[in-house]
C-alpha cells in the first residue's frame, strides 16, 4: 500500500461528507470510523468501518473489514488518504489516544464532531511522531465547518 503525500489541505466531495457524517450519526453515541482511499491526492472510495469497540471515547475498527479495506485499496492500486473517526461529545481535535495510536503518518486524521449535533464540524490533522498539525479542509471547495476550539 502506498500512502498520499498530499500536502496542507484535505478535498473531500460533498457525497462522501454527507456519508461520513451519516455514518457518524447512525453510529452515536459511539464513535464512528473508516478509511478514505484515492489516487494522485483525489479521493476515490470511502470505507466506512464498524467501530468493534462500541465505545463513545475511542475507536478500534473491525479487523476482518479493515482488512478488506486495505486489500481493496491495494488491489486498485490507491492511496490511503485518511482516518476518519467521529467524537460524539467533544471537539474535533485529536485526543492524547488519538495522538498515541496514530500508527500511519503518512494518512491525514479526519474528525467528525457531533459536539452540537445540529453544527457538526470536521477537522482535519497530521499526526507523526506525536506532532499535530491541522490541515484545512474543504467540502465542494469551501472549508469545511471545524467548531469551537
Amino acid at each position: 500500500m502506498t500512502y498520499a503525500e498530499i500536502v496542507g489541505q484535505l478535498e473531500l466531495d460533498g457525497a462522501t461528507y454527507d456519508e461520513m457524517l451519516a455514518h457518524a450519526r447512525a453510529d452515536f453515541p459511539y464513535e464512528a470510523c473508516g478509511l478514505l482511499a484515492g489516487e494522485d491526492g483525489q479521493l476515490r472510495r470511502h470505507y466506512p468501518i464498524a467501530n468493534a469497540a462500541r465505545s463513545m471515547t475511542y475507536y478500534n475498527m473491525e479487523p476482518k473489514a479493515l482488512l478488506q479495506a486495505m486489500n481493496d485499496i491495494d488491489d486498485h492500486d490507491w492511496e490511503l488518504l485518511a482516518i476518519y473517526h467521529s467524537h460524539t461529545h467533544t471537539e474535533a481535535y485529536p485526543s492524547s489516544t488519538d495522538i498515541e495510536l496514530a500508527f500511519y503518518p503518512e494518512a491525514v486524521y479526519l474528525i467528525v464532531s457531533l459536539q452540537d449535533p445540529d453544527h457538526p464540524a470536521i477537522r482535519g490533522f497530521d499526526i507523526r511522531y506525536g506532532e499535530v498539525t491541522e490541515r484545512v479542509v474543504t467540502v465542494d471547495g469551501i472549508k469545511a465547518p471545524t467548531g469551537p476550539r
